[in-house]
């Protein structure tokens, strides 16, 4: 059995990256690109996870292609607002997916909130986002990459036999291998997966 690699993602090596439509800055913790496309840009871009906050009403970026996955980390009352409807993401840590390339517009019924994004080209990778709380567990998908993210406390895990400790801020990155079990102690993770399905890097 082919065990998945594990890195450690340290927060100084996360990348600020203006929004697509110039309105924020996100929180980079990891992504990948085609080859020969430059990192943090936005065309050719495979994948991103990352955590932004969104300060006032307004339009979200032009994603079409791409299939979004997103959750109110702090604060509450996000509403997405479409011609077809409304995305209701007013509780926290409940990850909602929609197409990114609906034109949105931002409804803060409770003001300002910070939320966690997981981005994916649609034609070549699948994707899921999960909330780990203690006793939680997550069986990782064979030859996909998994990111273990300790948002805004400490926690104790364990990842494929290995214990853990995620300092606040920090994150870990299983990439391929076989089926891996994770399981939390303490804290909270918000666990990212990624398969991609065709051999673009």
């Amino acid at each position: 059995m082919t065990h998945p690699h594990l890195t450690h993602l340290d927060p100084e090596q996360f990348q600020r990256t203006p929004w697509k439509n110039g309105g924020g800055m996100s929180l980079d913790i990891a992504g990948a690109h085609e080859s020969g496309a430059s990192d943090g840009g936005y065309d050719g871009m495979l994948w991103r996870f990352g955590r932004t906050s969104i300060l006032q009403p307004g339009p979200f970026s032009d994603l079409t292609g791409y299939d979004r996955l997103q959750l109110v980390l702090n604060g509450a009352g996000l509403v997405l607002e479409t011609p077809e409807g409304e995305i209701d993401l007013r509780e926290p840590l409940q990850p909602v997916r929609y197409d990114g390339g609906t034109p949105i517009v931002t409804r803060l019924e409770q003001g300002p909130v910070e939320v966690i994004n997981l981005i994916a080209d649609r034609e070549h990778c699948d994707i899921d986002l999960t909330v780990l709380k203690p006793g939680g567990r997550l069986d990782t998908v064979p030859g996909a990459t998994t990111l273990l993210y300790a948002p805004d406390a400490p926690s104790e895990l364990r990842a494929d036999g290995q214990r853990l400790h995620l300092a606040t801020g920090h994150a870990v990155k299983l990439e391929g291998g076989a089926s891996a079990p994770v399981m939390v102690e303490t804290g909270t993770i918000i666990a990212a997966t990624v398969l991609q399905r065709t051999h673009l890097l």
